[in-house]
């Protein structure tokens, strides 16, 4: 198993982090098998895609949520580190108080 569970949007309370909020988040490294999925579905073309990072942040964004890490950013990224069969994917993680 690649996460620890495919989920279908997000459970927790809206954040309100900007793309420059997330870039003060220093990344850490998180384990697949932590993280479960905002998104049931994946974008074929941005797996595939070689500069799927180039307008975007380098880091997939984790949100910290009543003792789980949700994926909320970042599929592509992580499934991509699972077929290099890394068991890590660094992201920023933000713990939302709750």
């Amino acid at each position: 198993m690649i996460f620890k569970r495919v989920g279908v949007g997000r459970p927790y309370p809206d954040h309100g982090l900007s793309s420059r909020a997330w870039a003060d988040v220093p990344p850490r490294q998180v384990r697949l098998d932590q993280l479960v999925t905002t998104k049931d579905t994946l974008q074929l073309a941005a797996l595939l895609d070689e500069d799927s990072t180039f307008y975007g942040d380098l880091f997939a964004h984790v949100i910290e949520w009543q003792g789980e890490y949700y994926l909320e950013d970042g599929l592509h990224r992580a499934l991509r580190a699972a077929l290099q069969q890394r068991l890590v994917l660094h992201a920023r993680v933000y713990a939302l108080e709750g």
